[in-house]
Formats: C-alpha cells, sequence, structure tokens
C-alpha cells in the first residue's frame, strides 16, 4: 500500500527517532547499514525529509541528520504524503480515475473501510507515538 522510499523513509525517521538528538546527529551513511538501506538513496530521501522539516540536519564537521522535538510530532502521514504525494494513499487500488463511492471499481468495497481507516491512522499518529510504543516494549525496532 506505500511504497518501497515510504517504507525507506519511515524506518530512516525512526531510527534517528530512537538514536539522534540535538547533540548527537548521525550521518547518512552511518544510517545505511542497520537500516539496510542504500547510502545514496538514503541522502536523497533524507534530503527531500529535510527540506520539508520532518528531520532536521546541520551541515559540516560534526553535522548530521537527527530529529527535533518538532520533528518527532510529524504525523506519519506527511511523511508518506512528502515521498509518495498526495494521492498514493487514496488513489483506486486498480488505478481507475473514476473510481469512487457511486461508481466503485472491483476492489473498491474489499479494501475501501481498510484504507480509509489505515490513512486516518497515519494521519492521526507521529513518529513519537511509535516511538513511545518502542521505548514501552509494545513494539520493537531491530535497528
Amino acid at each position: 500500500m506505500i511504497s518501497n522510499s515510504s517504507k525507506y523513509a519511515l524506518k530512516a525517521v525512526l531510527y534517528l527517532a530512537v538514536n539522534s538528538s540535538g547533540h548527537q546527529k548521525i550521518l547518512a551513511k552511518d544510517i545505511s547499514g542497520p537500516t539496510n538501506i542504500p547510502k545514496a538513496y538514503l541522502s536523497k530521501v533524507l534530503q527531500e525529509l529535510s527540506r520539508h522539516n520532518i528531520v532536521s540536519s546541520v551541515k559540516g564537521p560534526g553535522g548530521g541528520f537527527y530529529l527535533s522535538d518538532e520533528n518527532i510530532n510529524t504525523p506519519l502521514m506527511k511523511i508518506i504524503q512528502v515521498i509518495d504525494g498526495d494521492n498514493r494513499l487514496t488513489s483506486c487500488m486498480l488505478s481507475l480515475q473514476d473510481c469512487d463511492a457511486e461508481h466503485p471499481c472491483p476492489m473498491h468495497d474489499l479494501v475501501g473501510n481498510t484504507k480509509v481507516n489505515f490513512v486516518k491512522n497515519l494521519e492521526q499518529n507521529t513518529v513519537g507515538d511509535l516511538v513511545k510504543d518502542i521505548k514501552m516494549g509494545k513494539s520493537f525496532l531491530p535497528l
């Protein structure tokens, strides 16, 4: 339902949320290994996230990427929208332009409510919410 690029972005942001701070910045090359994301691709993803204030970055010696208090409150949906665009999660499963509730495609009713609930959860939950779950042991991030 989400692209590999968005999965990479979410994984990188969560890695930064757990392992970085304003005092401890992390270089893209140091995120690449533990997250299993190609370094060049990760650099592009992180730059795009930085342009949209989803991650913070500092250039030069002692620089790198980190999450600020503001970044940690980013809704998960914003990350996906920056990487995949606005329509990725709301478009028809069969990519039919005229598909909607009044003119459903054959797949519409099978995924409609599930997709709506998934998007709502992405809009209502933040990076910080996922980090809390990791720290409380409700979920794990083996990075």
